[in-house]
């Protein structure tokens, strides 16, 4: 059996405020953007008839890693409380390239919650071998985790 895990979507407050997130802060392009009235049959949030706008960003592949953003505009979701930590049931984004330090510097910019500032990190891989990188772990607008890393060379 394949299975792909192409896309993760999140429900988010303001479309507007999260696509400038993606794109300006972590460099993710717009793939689609519409407008989609829910059925009431498989999503497990809103009701029939509710109006959403879905974007779905793109990150450097085209057929995985992707990340929805969707926000209920008629009638819109209660606010969520605001946290600190994470628990159970929440999710962690775990996301690399090149500008650590730059990703940083937009996120702080934008306002964006910063949990650690770029910090050496380093972890065991699937293979055994030790990974070394410069890790950053922000909130982005609506309280999702992330975790930003560059990878460096092993022992430098």
């Amino acid at each position: 059996m394949t299975t792909l895990v192409k896309r993760t979507t999140l429900i988010v407050r303001s479309i507007e405020r999260s696509v400038a997130f993606y794109r300006d802060v972590l460099g993710l392009s717009v793939w689609y953007d519409d407008r989609v009235t829910l059925s009431g049959v498989g999503l497990a949030a809103g009701a029939r008839g509710d109006e959403t706008h879905l974007v779905i960003m793109q990150a450097s592949d085209p057929v995985v890693g992707k990340i929805g953003l969707l926000e209920f505009t008629q009638p819109r979701l209660p606010e969520p409380p605001r946290r600190d930590r994470l628990g159970v049931g929440d999710i962690i984004f775990v996301m690399q390239g090149e500008d650590v330090y730059g990703v940083h510097d937009r996120a702080v910019a934008f306002g964006a919650r910063i949990h650690a500032a770029p910090h050496r990190y380093e972890v065991r891989g699937a293979d055994g071998a030790m990974l070394s990188m410069n890790s950053l772990s922000l909130w982005d607008p609506d309280d999702y985790f992330i975790e930003y890393n560059q990878r460096t060379i092993s022992g430098g």
